[in-house]
C-alpha cells in the first residue's frame, strides 16, 4: 500500500524516476527517434526554394520547402521511369507486330530479306580489259564532265581578265 509522503519527496521521486526512465531507455529511444539523415539514408542539397532530398535506398528525389504550416516534401517526377515505361510499351508492340507478321502468308518467292547494296553513282567505272588483247580501255569523260570543266575554265579566265583590268586601272590612276 501507499504511504503518505511529503510533496517535496514525491516530486523528487518522480523526477528521479523520469531521469532513470530517460537514461535507461535512451539507447532504444535514441535509435528510434534518430532521423534518417544521420544513418545515411537521405542526402540533402540546398536549393533556392528549400532542400533537395535524395533517398539513397530507393533513388527517389524530393523537393522540400518550408511553407507557413511547416516543412513539406514533394516527389520530383521521374523521367527515367516514364521513359522505361514507354520503352517497355514499344517493345511489347514490336513483339506483337512481329507475331502478326509471322502469322501472315509467306513472303513472295524470290524476295530476299536484306536489301541489295546500292551502287555508288559517282564512282568511276574501272577500266575494262579487252579479251584476248589485254589492253586497258580508259573511259572517256561524259558530256556532263566536259561541260563542268569548260564552265570552270571560263569562270577562271573571266576572273583573270577582271584582275588584269583592275590592276591596269590602279596603275594608270597612280602615274
Amino acid at each position: 500500500m501507499m504511504t503518505a509522503t511529503s510533496p517535496s519527496k514525491f516530486s523528487t521521486a518522480i523526477a528521479a524516476a523520469a531521469v532513470l526512465f530517460c537514461l535507461g531507455g535512451s539507447g532504444s529511444a535514441a535509435a528510434a527517434s534518430m532521423p534518417d539523415t544521420e544513418n545515411g539514408r537521405y542526402a540533402l542539397a540546398p536549393v533556392a526554394d528549400g532542400v533537395l532530398r535524395l533517398d539513397t535506398r530507393t533513388g527517389t528525389v524530393s523537393t522540400c520547402n518550408n511553407t507557413g504550416t511547416g516543412w513539406a516534401c514533394y516527389a520530383v517526377p521521374d523521367e527515367r521511369a516514364a521513359l522505361d515505361a514507354e520503352i517497355g510499351r514499344l517493345q511489347a508492340d514490336n513483339e506483337k507486330l512481329k507475331t502478326e507478321l509471322a502469322a501472315r502468308e509467306p513472303a513472295v518467292p524470290g524476295k530476299i530479306d536484306e536489301p541489295l547494296p546500292k551502287a555508288d553513282s559517282l564512282k568511276k567505272p574501272e577500266p575494262k580489259v579487252a579479251e584476248g588483247e589485254r589492253k586497258i580501255e580508259i573511259p572517256l569523260p561524259s558530256d556532263r564532265d566536259m561541260d563542268r570543266m569548260m564552265s570552270f575554265l571560263e569562270r577562271a579566265w573571266r576572273r583573270l581578265v577582271e584582275i588584269a583590268n583592275r590592276m591596269q586601272k590602279d596603275i594608270s590612276g597612280k602615274i
